[in-house]
Order: C-alpha cells, then sequence, then structure tokens
C-alpha cells in the first residue's frame, strides 16, 4: 500500500478488554459520544457541572462544609498526578513517595523531572508497607511536607493500606496525596478518616467512561495556599478551579466528546447502585477469576490479603512452550484482550475484572484461555 493510498481499518466487532483501562465500555456510553457540543455553550457547562458534583457525592465530601471541590483537567491520569505536583507543593516542599510498582515509580520520575526534592520509600512488589515504615520515615525528616501513594498498583494488583497511612500521615502533619486511578468508584475510600488531601482518578476505569480527561478531589484551602507556586501552565489546577468558578468553563479546549460519555457512565453507575453495586460486580467477577484460573492451573503472584478485585497477575506457565505473545495473539483472535506483565524480575500476565464486563465474560476467557493453550501444546 502506498503512503498516500485510501485505506480502511475493518472492526468485526469490539474486543472484550480484560484490562485496567481503557476498558470496555457500554453501547449506551459510547453512543453519548455521537454528539458535537459546543464547549462555550450554556448546555455543555449544565453537563460539567453535573460531572464535577456527581464525582463529590461518590466521594462522600461536600464543597460547604468540607471543604472539597474537584478539578477536571485534560489529559491521562498521569498528567493529573502530575498536575499535583506541579500545582500543590511548595517550592521549599518535599515529597516522600511510596513505592511498589511501575505508577510509584512514574510518581519519582515527575518529581526528579520537575526539580521536587523527595525519597522514596520502596516496598518489594508484592507487599504493601507498613504504617510503622512511613512512620519512621515522617519522624526521621521533618522537612518531608507530603506523602504521596497509590491505592490500586495496577502493576501486580495490589491494594496499599491508604487508609492507615493517612492516619500517620495526618498525625505527623504532612499533606496526603493519592493515586485512586484504579480503585475510585469501585472500592470505599474515606477521605476523612484517611487524611486525604488530593485525590488523582481517571474516567476511564472503574467509572466506566473514556479516556481523555482526569480529575483531582482536593482541598480548595490547600490548593489556594500554594498560590504563586505553580510550575506549569496547562498543569495549573489553580487556575483551572477558579476558571469553573468563574466561567463554568475549561481554561483550554475540553474533550467534549468524553465529557458526554462520562457524564451518560455516571448515570449508568448510579442506576447499578452506585459504589456497592458496582463494587459487588467487580468483586464477583474476580472470584470466578481466580476460581477458575487455579482450577486449570495459574498461580496468582499475590498473596489473597492484598490482592485487589481489579487486576490479577497470574504467574506464567512452566512449560518451556509457552510463549505470552503467542498466547496474547490466540487470545486476541477469539476477542479477548489481556495485559502482559509490568514487573521488573518476575514473567506474569494480568488480567483485569473492570469495565462492562461480567461473570459469563470471565468464564468465556477462561475458556479461551484453555483453547490456547492447546493449540500453543502447553501443558500446566
Amino acid at each position: 500500500m502506498k503512503m498516500n493510498e485510501p485505506y480502511e481499518i475493518c472492526w468485526h466487532r469490539d474486543k472484550t478488554l480484560f484490562t485496567p483501562g481503557p476498558l470496555t465500555t457500554s453501547l449506551s456510553v459510547k453512543q453519548a459520544m455521537l454528539r458535537d457540543a459546543g464547549s462555550w455553550h450554556y448546555e455543555f457547562h449544565v453537563v460539567v457541572n453535573s460531572i464535577r458534583d456527581r464525582l463529590l457525592a461518590i466521594a462522600g465530601v461536600d464543597r460547604h462544609t468540607d471543604g472539597y471541590e474537584v478539578v477536571l483537567l485534560q489529559g491521562s491520569g498521569t498528567f493529573g498526578v502530575e498536575s499535583v505536583f506541579a500545582s500543590c507543593v511548595p517550592m521549599s516542599g518535599k515529597v516522600l513517595v511510596i513505592s511498589n510498582g511501575a505508577y510509584g515509580e512514574r510518581m519519582s520520575a515527575m518529581l526528579k523531572l520537575m526539580r521536587i526534592d523527595h525519597d522514596v520509600l520502596r516496598t518489594p512488589e508484592n507487599e504493601p508497607p507498613t504504617v510503622e515504615e512511613v512512620e519512621n520515615r515522617l519522624q526521621a525528616d521533618p522537612g518531608i511536607t507530603h506523602v504521596a501513594v497509590v491505592h490500586c498498583e495496577t502493576t501486580t494488583g495490589i491494594l496499599n493500606p491508604i487508609h492507615e497511612i493517612g492516619e500517620v500521615v495526618q498525625r505527623n502533619g504532612r499533606q496526603y496525596i493519592v493515586d485512586a486511578m484504579s480503585s475510585f468508584g469501585a472500592l470505599p475510600i474515606h477521605f476523612q478518616r484517611g487524611g486525604i488531601d488530593f485525590l488523582i482518578s481517571s474516567p476511564n476505569k472503574c467509572l466506566e467512561g473514556v479516556p481523555g480527561f482526569t480529575y483531582v478531589i482536593l482541598r480548595r484551602a490547600l490548593l489556594e495556599a500554594n498560590r504563586g507556586h505553580q510550575r506549569s501552565l496547562s498543569l495549573d489546577l489553580l487556575h483551572q478551579m477558579e476558571y469553573f468558578d468563574q466561567k463554568n468553563q475549561f481554561r483550554y479546549t475540553p474533550p467534549t466528546h468524553t465529557l458526554l460519555a462520562f457524564h451518560q457512565a455516571l448515570l449508568e453507575f448510579e442506576a447499578e447502585g452506585g459504589l456497592a453495586g458496582r463494587e459487588g460486580r467487580y468483586r464477583r467477577n474476580h472470584a470466578v477469576l481466580m476460581e477458575e484460573m487455579e482450577r486449570i492451573g495459574f498461580r496468582p503472584y499475590l498473596e489473597s490479603k492484598y490482592q485487589s478485585p481489579i487486576i490479577t497477575a497470574f504467574y506464567f506457565p512452566g512449560d518451556s512452550r509457552f510463549e505470552f505473545q503467542k498466547f496474547y495473539r490466540l487470545l486476541s483472535d477469539q476477542g479477548m484482550i489481556i495485559y502482559p506483565g509490568k514487573l521488573t524480575e518476575t514473567e506474569c500476565f494480568r488480567i483485569g475484572n473492570i469495565g462492562r464486563i461480567f461473570e459469563h465474560d470471565i468464564r468465556q476467557l477462561v475458556q479461551a484461555i484453555k483453547r490456547a493453550l492447546d493449540q500453543m501444546g502447553v501443558s500446566l
């Protein structure tokens, strides 16, 4: 095919995404994007304000009594995490990053590039930190002003104890940043008990929207207190929040179609029973996955006490005939997409339980896995 020759990509049907996001969405969420919206038009402003109000309701916090606000920002979830560091850490600040996976390490990389003083408390990829380790670091270094942690580290699916860590952070008078990209909307998160000052998430995870923006739920007073210390123009949360206050608008072009889809996704979240309904479905998906995968011989990477119902890492089979790329392609040919591993030293692949998938989808995936292994001649 020549470079300028017209072509067409043929999608026979959407593949089912067993990933931590972007993920499988409902038909009605997809259909919500089939409209054009004027970003300065009052009807679109109503949608944006509805999204912001609903996110605060899911978080269980209030603007007036609790002092929280939600700021939407163009870009992926990573943009949201970086915007918090760029907007909410003073020039004299220092961040303690708690890391047991790729996304904790990404935080460290951001801070290094922004020349923000920081330290990293690392634990093995299959173990969460203890509150004693966090407390010891804070008491040993009074210069630490902020603590940042990933709630569900999708490198493995491990859950970090954000509420217990938050109590330590509160007790020691520091500010607390939580990356809840893959957990918000599916797992209970208690802002007050956990002392959460800044929480970042994304529409294309457990709330089952599509990519295009991120959001930060934050204590307004803390953001305002850092006025004059912003390190980025486009990632400036303070001025974006004030623009919402004054004009109900994004400062720069918003992803209008993504926002329309997310509004529909939030309505469907509420119709499912909110957090309890969504968490229940994901936990059932995970229980079926664990039962069926262990039945055919796969071993999970994490101990069950650390495992989230979001995504699960499984060890590669010991059979030398197993090749992940071939395995992945055989599953894709059957209409199912999984994730490769992201561990530094252990060979694993990952299966997500979130998105618009149900128990029957999980069972179909396991049957597809059995067929793929048979085709490869792999024995468990």
